[in-house]
């Protein structure tokens, strides 16, 4: 077999022992060291003399010394607090008080606390069970239809991967080589832009059908404005200005990613306070999650990097490389084939995965097609989402399925968020029709003038 051949071999035989349920950044691991033993071997040499020993050791301090991924820690710190902060049922509450006149009320306050839960926090299967746990139970008792009010839990709860602070915008930066502050900045309009279609959706199915979405009672939304306006400023004003700080201390070069991840995971402790919240048992668990999770993550760059390393040097990039080239296809077709790609991985494997192990092998072919490497995490920031919410795996559709009640039907929290899919791919295609969606304010906040 000639070294091109063996690349593929490698990338087939990995896909393959993925499949079986191996563990992926440790088969990263192993594959690379195996592989990369037969690349690098000359005759005559001792057995740890082979050069890939030194490439593991040179890709673990690459990624320990990496000042884009500190803040992969700080972020998820920072998400763990506010989720144990006790501040989502406040959130709610006051945001359905404040949305009582809107149709749909329960379902839009739903959207929107998932939206800055999601957003602070980034960690989709919390945010998806909280929410399942409180706002799902409060629209079915409400008459909401069970279709709807599933879809509107589970593709709420996945904006955190989109909208900035996103830890998978850190990890995408880390891996594409790009600035972290200015994929952020490409990430707003978009991101907003797909919550407010949720919004738009949601209002105009209560217009349209206001069975779907029944008023509340009066007892419920009789309320005094001034217990309203307290009730936002105890809640909502919080988290939203440190969302909004954090966000803002980025975008503005007030601070590093790293800097504000770290303000931000301060504040939260604050928060966590403020609320009665912060004892031992809820920091320790913190604590725990945050390594857990960033030791992981770190396992796979590692692995990731190694793999990729060995396959270059194999031959196996080119392969693929030429591969799409003889394709002949135009920029647009390159897309729509990436992105569809990236679809289909989404079902059996994490978004951390697909950014660490198979986005890489996309990135030498931006050059080629003219991409910009920013536009295309957007994209995939964008089409990652799906995955959560698109049979057969269905990550999102699991957890609200886990904590539903017993009545509610897998096959319904399927359906339920179909529409908002066809939600994100319709923003995919804004972004693409309108590229200054995405690059407008990047371009506008750190070009040279």
């Amino acid at each position: 077999m000639t070294d091109p051949q063996v690349g593929m071999l490698m990338l087939g035989l990995f896909i393959f022992i993925i499949m079986l349920g191996f563990p992926i950044a440790f088969t990263l691991m192993a594959m690379g060291v195996g592989f990369g033993y037969y690349a690098y071997f000359t005759a005559g040499q001792e057995f740890f003399q082979n050069r890939i020993f030194t490439l593991l050791v040179q890709k673990a301090f690459e990624v320990m010394s990496s000042d884009v991924l500190v803040a992969v820690p700080l972020f998820l710190f920072m998400g763990y607090l506010v989720e144990r902060a006790n501040i989502l049922d406040r959130l709610f509450g006051a945001l359905q008080l404040s949305m009582k006149n809107v149709p749909g009320s329960l379902a839009v306050a739903t959207m929107i606390t998932c939206a800055m839960f999601a957003t602070a926090t980034g960690i989709v299967g919390a945010v998806v069970t909280l929410m399942g746990l409180l706002a799902f139970p409060a629209m079915l008792r409400a008459g909401y239809d069970v279709k709807l009010s599933a879809g509107v839990v589970c593709a709420g709860g996945c904006l955190g991967i989109l909208i900035p602070p996103s830890i998978l915008l850190i990890v995408y930066a880390a891996t594409a080589g790009v600035s972290a502050v200015k994929l952020y900045a490409a990430a707003f309009f978009p991101g907003f832009l797909l919550a407010g279609l949720y919004v738009i959706y949601i209002i105009a199915r209560a217009m349209i059908n206001p069975a779907l979405c029944p008023k509340l009672p009066p007892e419920k939304t009789n309320v005094p404005t001034s217990t309203v306006i307290w009730a936002l400023l105890t809640s909502f004003l919080p988290l939203a200005l440190l969302i909004v700080s954090v966000l803002g201390a980025i975008l503005f070069g007030l601070a590093t990613p790293s800097e504000a991840a770290g303000a931000g995971a301060l504040a939260s402790l604050v928060l966590a306070g403020a609320y009665g919240a912060l004892n031992y048992t809820m920091l320790r668990d913190s604590v725990y999650l945050t390594v857990r999770a960033t030791a992981m993550v770190c396992y796979l760059f590692i692995g990731s990097w190694t793999f990729s390393a060995v396959f270059a040097v194999l031959g196996g990039q080119s392969v693929v490389e030429q591969f799409f080239l003889s394709l002949n296809l135009s920029t647009t077709g390159f897309l729509l084939l990436t992105q569809f790609i990236i679809f289909l991985l989404g079902w059996p494997l994490e978004w951390t995965e697909i950014i660490i192990i198979f986005v890489p092998i996309f990135l030498p072919l931006l050059d080629d097609f003219h991409v910009n490497p920013l536009f295309f995490g957007i994209l995939v920031a964008l089409n990652t989402q799906t995955a959560f919410n698109t049979p057969p795996v269905a990550m999102a559709a699991f957890y609200l399925k886990g904590v539903a009640p017993p009545h509610v039907k897998l096959t319904d929290i399927f359906s339920g968020a179909l529409p908002f899919v066809f939600m994100v791919f319709l923003t995919m295609a804004l972004v693409y029709i309108f590229p200054g969606l995405a690059l407008w304010l990047p371009e506008y906040l750190y070009s040279p003038r």
